[in-house]
């Protein structure tokens, strides 16, 4: 595996990343699934909620994906309010890069350190398209880390650890391996898989069933 060692390298290297088969929603996650959820991931976790909430929901997602950016801009908001800023759930994002740019920006936001992570992953997915879907992608997610108040040279030095990119990738060939998970948006509620696009009602029906 390369490391990213400039912006040069970091723009050309292509990754290698494992297939998972795809698995259908379960009714209730199987003792396997349980158990790999709750495994100790290769980045830790970053909770939004109280860590004793009666329910979790784990997403998988990649920066780059579309979908996962409208769940940000069109779902969450709803969700939050409902579960997690009321002490029913707590929600954790979990990296599942889909290309080498998701890898970089899954690996910038955990640069901005725990308590930042989660509003950078806001932020780039809100302008997505300013900055994953151009010509020059790496330049202009780098201003949207500027903004965000990274420096350059923290942004560079972010792209150029090898220790955290062995780990971004590690989280999505941990999910691939362990779980299935082979696209994005993947949630598990409560253990109970829910992949692809959905509404708020679907996210209610689940948490309904387990009586949150």
């Amino acid at each position: 595996m390369s490391a990213l060692r400039s912006r040069s390298a970091f723009a050309a290297v292509v990754l290698s990343f494992l297939a998972g088969g795809a698995v259908a929603e379960t009714a209730a996650p199987t003792p396997a699934v349980t158990k790999a959820l709750n495994a100790e991931p290769a980045l830790p976790d970053v909770v939004e909620g109280r860590a004793d909430a009666p329910a979790t929901i784990i997403e998988y997602a990649s920066m780059t994906c579309s979908h996962c950016a409208a769940f940000h801009r069109d779902v969450w908001p709803a969700l939050k309010a409902k579960y997690v800023d009321t002490g029913k759930a707590k929600f954790v994002l979990r990296e599942f890069p889909l290309d080498p740019l998701a890898a970089g920006a899954f690996m910038l936001a955990r640069c901005a350190g725990p308590e930042t992570r989660d509003a950078v992953i806001d932020r780039l997915f809100d302008h997505q398209a300013d900055w994953a879907f151009t010509a020059n992608p790496l330049f202009h997610l780098e201003q949207q880390l500027i903004a965000a108040g990274m420096s350059e040279a923290d942004f560079d030095a972010c792209l150029e650890n090898q220790a955290l990119f062995d780990k971004v990738k590690a989280m999505r060939d941990g999910a691939a391996a362990r779980l299935g998970v082979n696209s994005t948006p993947t949630f598990f509620v409560d253990g109970r898989r829910l992949s692809g696009s959905h509404g708020l009602d679907k996210f209610d029906e689940i948490l309904a069933a387990e009586g949150h």
